[in-house]
């Protein structure tokens, strides 16, 4: 029998993904065959599969969870926003144009049989598959054609866990309230609820649920604790404030600063989440030119709007940073939109991102980039070019590219490209990527997870170190792939032994 369990939310960031997350890797040490599976995602933070198609983050985590190969049929939309009222739509991994909010929820019926086929294909693969809501199913304003919270479960005729967050207070009244505002037939969908995040004793909580539950008239299938340094990969940037150390404050003097500038509309975030495992590393995120201090290593990540981001580092006096610290020698790189930053200027002639046709650059790198209409999404493999006054770092590197950019040498050869990529989406190519300061200091590449290889990142820990007078390491390198395997496990474990698994498998029975 093909089953399927849905996970909605009170709201926005109360554990959806994560608990879709233990799920599916609590199924996969079950026996079963196990998918997870979002309707529309809307998120800044992706990642693009072995056939070239861009799909949310958490999917990906969700699937490595549950020891499957990421499919794009796992996220048929996602809304990438571009600003406050506007997103770049992605239908099964292909840009089809960027739409207003108004412009996208008149046109969003239209891609009901695209989320059921998609829907459809992995039901026909797994024995279960996991739904993931988004925001909350009580938003009555967005109820009538709801393709991604009731209406998806109606769709898969899927029971429904309503996960809130404890943490934030007011959670009895948030499920109350959220079930209010459901109609009969959606609240007879609702076959339990989930408290997350909780810090305390249960024996204090436990009145409070059994009153709940006479209530409402739904079991508390679970309590899970709050979640302390887990570090899954999240679809949300919101998961950044949860990240300890924005300031400069003075680092250890052998401990290793790395800054990551929080760009308002940051993209790819995890791109720098191993770093929190590293020893004597200490990775922060600031957004002010005040906190940015004197780094070891300052990072410009990637981004979905370059133009627009580039004049807030302007407006706030964070680029003059950056150029303060490229003249004292730090050590300096920019991934995708942070590396067409670094350039000398960036066009963009047929406004894909902004109204601005022409900006300068920060001048770090002789660069020049030029917009287009069409989106590169690839896997890639790259080998990292020799560089006198770098580190070498002989492994290869495989990563991903997703930028809308062009990117040229200003009338110079390409001497100091960074990488030569040798494979993308399965083929055999020879494509220089990057560039690379003649001092070695200034970094830009569109490789998105270059530090994600552990022998790339091992070795510029090691460079980082030797710059700023320390002994290098003799620890082992830390395996990126094997800590996440880590990672889910602790987190099925925690889970496995704060819910009922025994309700859970009625309630897939139970539709």
């Amino acid at each position: 029998m093909k089953r399927s369990i849905m996970i909605q939310g009170t709201g926005s960031h109360v554990g959806k993904s994560v608990l879709v997350c233990a799920l599916c890797r609590i199924l996969k040490q079950d026996g079963l065959r196990v998918a997870p599976f979002k309707a529309q995602n809307m998120a800044l933070n992706s990642f693009v599969t072995k056939d070239g198609r861009e799909m949310g983050r958490a999917q990906v985590a969700q699937a490595e969870a549950a020891g499957i190969e990421p499919a794009i049929e796992m996220n048929p939309i996602l809304l990438k926003p571009t600003s406050d009222r506007g997103s770049q739509v992605v239908i099964m991994g292909q840009p089809i144009g960027n739409m207003t909010a108004r412009e996208y929820y008149q046109k969003k019926n239209k891609f009901i049989s695209i989320i059921k086929e998609a829907y459809d294909t992995l039901r026909n693969q797994f024995d279960v598959i996991v739904i993931e809501g988004a925001g909350s199913p009580a938003e009555i304003n967005l109820k009538d054609g709801d393709i991604v919270n009731m209406g998806m479960a109606e769709m898969a005729s899927a029971p429904v866990l309503l996960v809130t967050d404890i943490d934030r207070g007011g959670a009895f009244a948030w499920i109350v309230g959220t079930l209010e505002l459901l109609t009969e037939s959606e609240r007879n969908r609702v076959a339990g609820v989930v408290f997350n995040k909780f810090r305390g004793d249960k024996n204090i909580l436990k009145p409070g649920l059994d009153m709940l539950e006479e209530r409402i008239r739904k079991p508390i299938v679970g309590v899970i604790p709050y979640l302390h340094q887990l570090h899954i990969d999240d679809e949300d940037s919101v998961s950044l404030e949860t990240i300890s150390g924005k300031k400069a404050d003075v680092p250890h003097n052998n401990t290793v600063d790395v800054a990551v500038i929080q760009l308002p509309r940051i993209s790819n975030f995890t791109d720098f989440a191993i770093f929190r495992h590293e020893k004597d590393i200490k990775i922060r995120f600031v957004d002010r030119a005040h906190d940015v201090g004197n780094p070891d290593l300052l990072i410009i990540p990637g981004t979905k709007n370059t133009i627009g981001d580039l004049l807030f580092l302007m407006d706030q006096g964070i680029a003059d940073e950056v150029v303060r610290l490229s003249g004292q020698g730090a050590m300096i790189m920019g991934i995708c939109g942070g590396y067409q930053m670094l350039g000398q200027e960036i066009h963009d002639p047929h406004h894909v991102e902004s109204r601005h046709k022409d900006i300068q650059g920060l001048g770090l790198l002789p660069t020049i980039t030029t917009f287009a209409r069409e989106k590169q999404t690839y896997q890639v493999k790259a080998h990292m070019l020799g560089h006198e006054n770098l580190f070498h770092a002989d492994d290869e590197i495989s990563g991903y590219e997703i930028h809308m950019g062009e990117t040229t040498y200003n009338g110079h050869n390409p001497v100091k490209p960074f990488a030569r990529i040798t494979e993308r989406a399965g083929e055999r190519v020879d494509i220089l990527d990057g560039c690379v300061s003649a001092d070695g200091n200034i970094i830009g590449t569109y490789i998105h997870g270059v530090f994600d290889n552990d022998g790339f990142r091992f070795n510029l820990i090691q460079h980082l170190r030797k710059k700023k007078g320390q002994t290098p390491s003799s620890g082992n390198l830390i395996e990126f792939k094997r800590i996440k395997e880590q990672k889910y496990d602790e987190l099925a474990d925690i889970v496995r032994r704060n819910i009922d698994l025994d309700m859970i498998y009625k309630i897939l029975d139970t539709l």
